[in-house]
């Protein structure tokens, strides 16, 4: 039976909206990525089957079909096509999910996954062009749904009885471990220098430095005016890439590729759409069921901040040791570029667990629209 492994993962530095990436046109920053893996490996880029990339805001410089475009730009072969994946924020988790399918399956024998995101350049929301994506079936089933996910982020503090010290004090946690891990040099192995006309940028840019609950305490609250969530605990809009280069372990061996990880369970669930973040939840059981794993056989999660929130009513829910959670910080302080998360948390959870030694990793991302993927990676 073919299995799917993985042997090569980098990304991009994740820059702040109208940052040092901003001025990179979102296709030539996912060619930057896919461009390397291919290198890195010294495959002929010939014998990739398909570029599966994720991209949530598809209009304007992201419209087209931006993976065919992005493995163009990346100088792949004009006889390797790309496809373009929109599930929200899981976008670029569920090319990688697409591309196990497709090499278990047989019909793929090596493929690029990953996904881009330029926020700075397209605005989130924008391919919405002003229109409700609802209409009056959908309205007659739920008539208090909101694409705002910050009212979610809301809803959810409330139901798991967070306070906002508790949602400052993990936003403080991610971007302390995010300093601490650039300072240590371990996002060296994975993230590729970006040139830019202001110099190369070597380094994630939303890490706040030296901040600290108190700091985040004088922070207006964004969706609700008695509520929690603020710009300081949720994730930041960023712009960023990443891309694994996927195949099964024949064809590594073959090609004489040694596998850093395999997909060893893949999921989804879905949720009630209105609260809509609580996705990681049910797709985390379903993941360690359908894998016979416990939660103690995990040695790292990665579960997205997008609002501070939803890492902790996952944590309360599965009983998962923090210490294991985004130890090198989440979105929070490293970003979110939408369609390119899903690619930098695998791609971050495979570095730490390549140079941790950790067998099995667990990611995980709440989504648009009340759903979730989860991916266990088991090291080889």
């Amino acid at each position: 039976m073919n299995d799917a492994v993985i042997v090569a993962a980098r990304r991009t530095p994740t820059g702040k909206r109208k940052g040092m990436l901003s001025g990179i046109h979102p296709a030539d920053l996912g060619a930057t990525a896919v461009a390397d893996v291919v290198a890195q490996t010294g495959i002929d880029p010939s014998v990739i089957d398909d570029v599966i990339f994720g991209c949530v805001s598809q209009s304007s410089e992201q419209t087209g079909d931006i993976a065919r475009t992005v493995a163009l730009s990346a100088g792949l072969p004009e006889s390797v096509p790309g496809v373009t994946v929109d599930r929200q924020c899981g976008s670029s988790q569920q090319a990688v999910h697409f591309a196990a399918a497709g090499l278990i399956a047989g019909q793929y024998d090596v493929v690029v996954a990953g996904g881009v995101e330029s926020m700075s350049r397209v605005p989130m929301g924008s391919s919405a062009a002003g229109q409700s994506p609802y209409g009056e079936k959908f309205n007659s089933r739920y008539d208090n749904v909101t694409p705002n996910q910050g009212i979610g982020a809301e809803m959810i503090a409330e139901q798991w009885k967070l306070s906002r010290t508790q949602l400052d004090e993990l936003a403080v946690r991610s971007h302390e471990l995010a300093a601490a891990a650039t300072d240590a040099g371990r996002f060296d192995s994975q993230i590729i220098p970006v040139p830019t006309g202001a110099g190369a940028v070597t380094a994630d840019e939303g890490i706040r430095r030296g901040t600290s609950v108190e700091t985040l305490a004088g922070l207006d609250t964004v969706f609700k005016q008695d509520g929690v969530v603020t710009a300081g605990n949720a994730s930041q809009i960023s712009d960023g890439s990443a891309a694994l280069l996927m195949m099964t372990s024949a064809k590594a061996k073959e090609l004489g590729l040694n596998p850093i990880a395999k997909v060893h369970t893949a999921v989804l669930a879905g949720t009630d759409p209105v609260i809509m973040l609580t996705g990681p939840i049910p797709a985390t059981a379903k993941a360690l069921k359908k894998s016979g794993l416990s939660i103690d056989d995990i040695g790292v999660f990665e579960i997205n901040e997008a609002f501070a929130s939803v890492p902790l009513a996952w944590l309360q829910e599965t009983g998962a040791d923090i210490s294991r959670l985004n130890p090198n910080g989440g979105a929070i302080a490293l970003g979110h570029p939408l369609g390119g998360s899903g690619a930098r948390l695998m791609t971050t959870m495979i570095h730490h667990m390549q140079q941790q030694g950790i067998r099995y990793g667990l990611q995980s991302m709440c989504e648009g629209g009340g759903q979730a993927n989860a991916t266990i990676l088991e090291l080889v």
